[in-house]
């Protein structure tokens, strides 16, 4: 039998943290990323070099990764959703059309192409099958600076809220949870303090959070997500954060 983890974004930050738990527990790991990890690969991890941004490229490589997987085998798989950018920071209408584009294909085209071949070739497999959007508080809560941010992660709520609505009465269903980690010590926590204070307001809250000790660390974010993966009291729509859990 075998447990599977697809995951964009895995070659650091939270990603690398949630690669790093699924293997503690024997999964077979493949991750879609624009850079390889070496010490990923050492430790058996799959990795598909991709700009996901090149999106005719999603469903070839993806039925060429279902293609690897033995029907009567496979026990449970989960795909998730992390691969995101912050985009350009500041005033909506400081950015250009390029910027827009390429922040919401990546945080919203994407996770919709990928969850939709996910759902559509599995759809008759028995198989335990979880999608797990990486969403986020400012799904929620607007941010000065973070208009397309804020809008692209609301968009991935809403669409983890409909995965779960349409499977819904489906023989073999796919669960559907958005989880926000919280504001994890990665890359993008350093983009967002390197910004212009007029261009992001709320700035000196997140330099003192990392001053403070206050950012999560993404191992044990890592870990956090794939108990929320394997918790069956979790209904299939619910938005989530890992502080919560």
């Amino acid at each position: 039998m075998e447990n599977i983890l697809i995951v964009t974004g895995g070659s650091r930050g939270i990603g690398r943290g949630i690669i790093d738990a699924y293997l503690s527990d024997g999964f077979s790991v493949f991750s879609i990323s624009r850079t390889i990890n070496v010490e990923l690969s050492e430790k058996g991890v799959t990795q598909i070099n991709l700009d996901l941004t090149s999106t005719d490229q999603i469903e070839v490589s993806l039925l060429q990764i279902f293609s690897l997987f033995n029907k009567e085998k496979l026990t449970k798989i989960t795909l998730i959703n992390n691969a995101g950018t912050l985009g350009k920071i500041g005033p909506l209408e400081k950015l250009d059309a390029k910027t827009i584009t390429q922040t919401i294909q990546l945080n919203t085209i994407v996770p919709l192409i990928l969850s939709s071949v996910f759902i559509n070739y599995f759809k008759d497999w028995k198989a335990s099958k979880s999608i797990i959007n990486i969403t986020s508080g400012a799904a929620l809560k607007p941010y000065f600076g973070w208009s397309i941010y804020c809008s692209s992660k609301a968009a991935i709520n809403m669409m983890t809220q409909n995965i779960a609505v349409e499977q819904l009465g489906v023989e073999h269903p796919v669960k559907a949870l958005g989880i926000a980690p919280g504001v994890v010590d990665t890359d993008m926590q350093t983009e967002i303090r390197r910004s212009d204070k007029s261009d992001f307001k709320d700035i000196e809250r997140f330099i003192a959070l990392k001053n403070e000790g206050g950012l999560s660390n993404a191992a044990i974010v890592g870990q956090r997500i794939f108990e929320m993966d394997h918790d069956h009291k979790l209904q299939s729509g619910a938005i989530l954060r890992v502080e919560d859990n």
